[in-house]
């Protein structure tokens, strides 16, 4: 029996699954390492990227995720891990508008899942320490992950001796 509604469903969900994760931040792949060897389909690894953040010139974040491989993974269609791991750095002169400059913003967003999960960097901007807090974790239709990860990278000179 021919289901023509499950066929156009399962069409549009795979075409979703196989596009390319939705990036805030411009990036570049870093490198990645194997985890567990997979007969079929990729290796699992960890990738390292790199992202500049949008709005703040001077400010590079790196950021680590497993990514699962075998069939699953290949097609997309693979529940990826909720851990990740980030560290900003300070890469050039610090250049920012505050007028542009949220109190606090998504700044990166990658898709985990074929549906509903999400990983997402915030930057958060501590105008009294002059620092940029970013914070790492995953959110999911129903519920996120307590897991997360923290950097901060301050931007305002540092008084020696006072």
């Amino acid at each position: 029996m021919f289901f023509p509604k499950r066929v156009a469903l399962t069409s549009f969900i795979a075409m979703f699954a196989l596009q390319p994760p939705m990036l805030f931040a411009q990036d570049a792949h870093i490198g990645s390492v194997r985890t567990e060897f997979k007969l079929l389909g990729p290796n699992n690894t960890i990738e390292v990227e790199r992202f500049d953040d949008p709005k703040v010139q001077g400010i590079s974040c790196y950021l680590s995720y497993s990514q699962i491989g075998g069939i699953s993974g290949a097609v997309g269609l693979a529940e990826e891990a909720s851990e990740a791991s980030v560290a900003c750095r300070q890469t050039g002169e610090v250049v920012f508008d505050p007028a542009e400059v949220e109190e606090q913003e998504v700044i990166f967003s990658q898709r985990r899942s074929a549906l509903f999960k999400n990983m997402r960097v915030v930057r958060m901007h501590d105008a009294e320490t002059q620092t940029f807090v970013y914070l790492t974790y995953s959110t999911k239709l129903v519920d996120g992950s307590p897991k997360n990860a923290i950097t901060a990278v301050h931007y305002g000179e540092l008084g020696v001796g006072q």
